[in-house]
C-alpha cells in the first residue's frame, strides 16, 4: 500500500521530531507497518472500514508485537480477525520452544554470564545489535504467562488411570553458585487413551517434601482416577507417592531397577544377569505365567548371584504391579520409558544454554519443550492406548478378547 502525500508529510513531521540516530528505526517501523497492513487487506479482501464483495472475514482489533532488527526495536500492530488468524509473511513466526530458547539466551546475555558461544547464539537468532533488558523482560513475561496458564489449568475434565513421573537434571545459578536442578515431570494417560503432560516443576532436590508439594498441586487442580503410578525407586519420590496416592498401585520402573542391579554385579557377569532378568518381562498375556517366570529367575539367580536374587525378591510386588492391568498395556506401563523422549528433548535444548542464569529460566525453557509435546499429542490422531482397552482397567481383563474389542 503506497503512502499518499498526506501520510508522507505526517511521516516527515514525525522524523523531524525524532533524534537523528532514531530516524532509521522510525522509518523502518513505518515501512513494516504499512507492509503488514497491506498484506492484511489483501488477505481479508478489504481495507479497514471498506465495504467490498471480496471480503472473507472482519477485523477484530490488533495485537502488539515487538521485533528486534538491525535498525532497532520495532513496535508493530498485527491485525486480529474475528475468525481464523493472520500472521505477516514479513515476520518470522517462532515456534514456542524457539521463543523460550531465545528468551533464555537473551537473559543470560543481559545478566553478564554470556560467553562467545552465547554471543554467537544471539547473533544467530537475529539480534545482531544485542538486546535491551526491557526486551528480555517483555519476552520472558509472555513466556512465563504461558507456563503459568498451562501448569494451573484444570484437570477435572477426565480421569487419568496411569501417571508416569520422572526427573532430569540441569545446571543453573542459584545465588553465586552453579548447582544441579531437578526438572520433575508428570505425564498422564487419560481415560480415552490420550497422553497429556499433567505438570512440571524445578527444584533443588528430589526430596519427599518437594515431590509431595508437586503431587498435591496436581490433585488440587483436579487430578483423579489414578490407578497406577510409574516411577523409579527414589526414596523421597516413593514416600510422596504413598502419601498423596493412597490406594493407588505403584510400578517400579524395570529399566531403573536393572541399572541398580547391574551396579552390584561384576561387569563380566552383567550381560548374563540382565538377559536372565529380562525373561520376566517377555509378554505372556497371563498374570500367572509372569509370576511363575519371576519365581524361576529368583531360584536361578539364588545359586549364582544371591544378592541379585534378594533384590528381586524384595521388589517383587513393585516390579510386577503391571500384571494387574490389561496385558495390552504391559509393555508401556512397566517402565518410565514413555518419558525418555521428553527428557532427551529437554537435555538437547538445555545443553545449548549450558548453565542457566536462574531456575526460572530453566523452568521457562523446559516448560515450553513439554507444552509443545503436549500440543503434539493433542493434535495427533493416534492414541497411546485405545479407548476400548482403557475401559478394561479394573475388570477381569483376562477373560476379554482385547483385540476383538479394539477391532470393534
Amino acid at each position: 500500500m503506497a503512502l499518499d502525500q498526506s501520510a508522507l508529510l505526517d511521516l516527515l513531521t514525525q522524523l523531524k521530531a525524532t533524534e537523528v540516530t532514531d530516524r532509521v528505526r522510525t522509518a523502518t517501523e513505518k515501512l513494516y507497518q504499512e507492509l503488514i497492513d497491506a498484506e492484511a487487506a489483501a488477505f481479508i479482501g478489504a481495507a479497514p472500514f471498506e465495504r467490498s464483495p471480496d471480503r472473507i472475514v472482519h477485523r477484530n482489533g490488533t495485537r502488539s508485537k515487538t521485533i528486534t532488527t538491525t535498525a532497532g526495536q520495532l513496535d508493530l500492530r498485527i491485525p486480529k480477525l474475528r475468525q481464523g488468524s493472520f500472521f505477516p509473511s514479513l515476520l518470522e513466526r517462532r515456534r514456542r520452544i524457539d521463543q523460550a530458547l531465545f528468551a533464555v539466551v537473551m537473559e543470560a546475555y543481559v545478566h553478564g554470564v554470556s560467553t562467545r558461544k552465547v554471543d554467537d547464539l544471539v547473533r544467530a537468532l537475529g539480534a545482531d545489535t544485542g538486546i535491551s533488558k526491557s526486551e528480555v523482560s517483555r519476552i520472558c513475561a509472555d513466556l512465563d504467562e504461558d507456563v503459568a496458564a498451562f501448569t494451573n489449568r484444570s484437570l477435572t475434565t477426565t480421569t487419568y488411570p496411569y501417571v508416569f513421573v520422572d526427573a532430569t537434571y540441569c545446571k543453573a545459578r542459584v545465588g553465586r553458585q552453579v548447582v544441579s536442578q531437578a526438572i520433575v515431570v508428570a505425564v498422564g494417560v487419560a481415560a480415552d487413551g490420550r497422553r497429556e503432560v499433567l505438570g512440571f516443576d524445578v527444584g533443588d532436590t528430589e526430596s519427599e517434601p518437594f515431590w509431595t508439594d508437586f503431587f498435591r498441586s496436581l490433585k488440587a487442580r483436579g487430578l483423579s482416577g489414578v490407578r497406577l503410578v510409574v516411577s523409579d525407586a527414589h526414596s523421597g519420590l516413593v514416600a510422596a507417592i504413598g502419601t498423596c496416592f493412597q490406594g493407588t498401585a505403584w510400578q517400579r520402573c524395570r529399566v531403573h531397577f536393572m541399572r541398580n542391579v547391574l551396579a552390584k554385579v561384576p561387569k563380566v557377569a552383567a550381560p548374563m544377569v540382565a538377559a536372565i532378568i529380562r525373561t520376566i518381562f517377555v509378554p505372556r498375556g497371563k498374570r500367572e505365567l509372569v509370576h511363575g517366570q519371576f519365581d524361576e529367575v529368583v531360584a536361578m539367580l539364588t545359586r549364582s548371584h544371591p544378592a541379585v536374587a534378594e533384590m528381586l525378591d524384595e521388589a517383587r510386588e513393585d516390579l510386577l504391579a503391571f500384571t494387574e492391568f490389561p496385558p495390552a498395556h504391559w509393555q508401556q506401563i512397566w517402565s518410565t520409558n514413555p518419558l525418555e523422549r521428553q527428557n532427551k528433548e529437554i537435555k538437547r535444548r538445555t545443553n545449548v544454554v549450558g548453565v542457566f542464569p536462574n531456575p526460572a529460566a530453566l523452568l521457562r525453557l523446559a516448560g515450553h519443550v513439554l507444552i509443545e509435546q503436549h500440543d503434539e499429542w493433542n493434535s495427533a490422531d493416534r492414541r497411546y492406548f485405545s479407548e476400548n482397552s482403557m475401559k478394561l482397567i479394573g475388570t477381569n481383563f483376562e477373560e476379554v478378547n482385547i483385540a476383538a474389542i479394539d477391532a470393534a
